[in-house]
């Protein structure tokens, strides 16, 4: 496909892709802003498409990705960080509870009622709870994923079903 023929195909799918982008956006103006960026974007990338695939697939791909690549742009910029905290220093356990006896009791129920955990779901349990990922536990234990992950989440119901007591006698 020649420039021309590239140019005349993209002007026949302006209607397609303002339809697109006002679904994307939900307003004119930034359909507009966006309509106008993807067509620059597509004219400085005629050489990268390649004949025989779809062209309307191809330019409103290209859409949806300028859409996205700007919505995280505008999230970034809407981050705010506090620049009085010191991030790298902060005291967490002063906020967490553990220190106090009652938290120290929470911990002992908690570690008491892992403990009690048959062997089969304690040991993918206890590993998972150590930071292994499930394909980690699953080569060690020489397990099927799908039963490492299985007993992962029959040992979280036990000790749901084990902490809720605990729980409400609080």
């Amino acid at each position: 496909m020649n420039g021309l023929q590239f140019q005349k195909k993209l002007l026949s799918l302006q209607e397609n892709m303002m339809n697109f982008a006002l679904m994307l956006t939900a307003n004119k103006d930034d359909a507009q802003d966006l309509l106008q960026d993807t067509t620059l974007k597509v004219l400085n990338n005629q050489e990268k498409f390649v004949d025989n695939i779809n062209f309307k697939g191809w330019v409103l791909t290209v859409m949806r990705n300028i859409f996205i690549n700007n919505y995280h742009k505008v999230v970034r910029s809407q981050t705010v960080i506090d620049s009085e905290i010191d991030l790298y220093n902060l005291n967490v356990t002063r906020n967490s509870g553990f220190d106090s006896p009652e938290g120290s009791f929470q911990i002992k129920e908690i570690s008491k009622a892992i403990t009690n955990l048959n062997s089969d779901l304690k040991v993918p349990f206890s590993m998972f709870l150590s930071g292994y990922k499930y394909n980690e536990i699953a080569e060690k234990l020489s397990l099927p994923l799908g039963t490492v992950k299985s007993r992962i989440f029959f040992a979280r119901q036990e000790l749901q079903h084990e902490l809720k007591d605990f729980k409400n006698n609080r």
